[in-house]
């Protein structure tokens, strides 16, 4: 049985836009995306559930193939974290606005919204696998081990691959890993990520409980999890705007690129730009992410 839940769109609101960046050309086997919709299926009260998410004119559409209704409220507030609709964006374009080389962003980039993931356990284990190395051998790493370890349903016709959950990932053994081309040391630091989550150590409600400083003392005082990747998780799981991978290589570069600090070094330069978007970091990361990427070949729609 299908059911279909209607969100209203936000105003500076583009679906078109998110749905580019959750793509961006990589090869993610954790969802399916075309031009008009982009499905996936996370773990609720222990049973996989997938979904379909996609737009009218007045709505974001959430379409379940499921008899549990039971589910729809969690699935609702998953889009409603991923696509970070609850936001109000004014704040942070009136301050793009007014900085003389990154404004033209609020028309180019106009309703790209902080595409996350709100599976903060999934986060943690893709920001170990992203370490220091190149995207495309990232995805490969992950689907390696989604493939081996996660499983796959079918919907529609189609199959979603499911990500494996802590408690699976916490009996691997370091022998396990390497076997997918995992390197010894992220071998260990997914293990003991897996073992911190599946314990009860660690988890989303623990770290949304605490303040910003707190959750960076609590993720890094894993094995392996450094200042870069401990904000990645806070951005991009936890929906902070103040989360702020600094060193990313990404990031970095679009500085450059814009001419806003004086090499990779120039750390000076990096505050500076980043002191003017207080309490909009993260935000502003992921629009000179989005300027560094080729720009969009289809209409994008904006909700204004």
């Amino acid at each position: 049985m299908k059911s279909i839940i209607k969100i209203k769109r936000p105003e500076l609101f583009s679906f078109q836009e998110c749905l580019w960046f959750i793509h961006r050309d990589f090869d993610d086997s954790l969802i399916l995306i075309d031009e008009e919709s982009v499905s996936r299926a996370i773990r609720v009260n222990g049973k996989y559930v997938p979904f379909t998410v996609s737009e009218s004119d007045e709505y974001i559409l959430i379409e379940l193939n499921t008899e549990d209704l039971e589910v729809a409220p969690f699935i609702q507030s998953f889009v409603e974290d991923w696509l970070d609709l609850k936001r109000d964006l004014m704040p942070f374009y009136k301050i793009l606005s007014q900085h003389p080389e990154l404004s033209y962003m609020t028309e180019e980039f106009k309703g790209l919204r902080l595409i996350g993931n709100p599976e903060t356990f999934e986060t943690l284990i893709w920001s170990i696998i992203s370490q220091q190395i190149n995207m495309t051998f990232a995805f490969k790493l992950k689907r390696a081990l989604i493939q081996t370890y996660g499983g796959s349903i079918d919907y529609d016709g189609k199959k979603l691959m499911l990500f494996p959950p802590a408690e699976m990932l916490q009996n691997l053994t370091i022998e396990n890993l390497q076997a997918l081309q995992f390197s010894r040391q992220k071998s260990i630091y997914i293990i003991n990520a897996a073992t911190a989550f599946a314990s009860g150590e660690l988890s989303k409600s623990i770290l949304l409980a605490v303040s910003s400083q707190e959750r960076v003392q609590k993720l890094t005082a894993l094995k392996g999890v450094g200042l870069w990747t401990a904000n990645a998780v806070i951005m991009q799981s936890l929906n902070d705007p103040t989360g702020l991978p600094l060193g990313d290589v990404g990031l970095l570069r679009a500085l450059e690129n814009h001419k806003l600090i004086n090499g990779r070094a120039d750390m000076n330069g990096v505050n500076a730009v980043f002191d003017r978007f207080n309490g909009w970091q993260a935000y502003l990361v992921n629009y000179l992410w989005r300027s560094l990427s080729k720009p969009l070949t289809s209409p994008v729609a904006v909700n204004p």
